[in-house]
């Protein structure tokens, strides 16, 4: 099972991710785009690099706005799987 962070270490990795803010044990981004269909091609997108990481974002869509949050479940908080994926899905477009 991954190991939590530590809140210095949780600190230090969020402020290398510019759309992600930490919201008590999550980490959370929330993405707009200009509707409905755009939005669900960018959730397709996760699909892939969640599976391979074998790591599931919790995601929320209304419209035109995802927002994703992460937390590492069965560790009760954040992990480094939280903070690597989401470097992954800051990088899909």
């Amino acid at each position: 099972m991954p190991q939590l962070l530590t809140e210095a270490e949780i600190k230090q990795r969020a402020s290398q991710l510019n759309e992600w803010n930490v919201e008590g044990k999550q980490l959370t981004c929330t993405r707009k785009f200009a509707d409905f269909i755009q939005a669900i091609d960018f959730i397709n997108k996760l699909v892939e690099p969640a599976e391979s990481a074998c790591h599931h974002p919790d995601i929320e869509i209304s419209y035109n706005t995802v927002i994703i949050r992460m937390t590492t479940h069965d560790a009760g908080g954040l992990t480094q799987k939280d903070f690597d994926l989401a470097k992954v899905i800051s990088a899909v477009a």
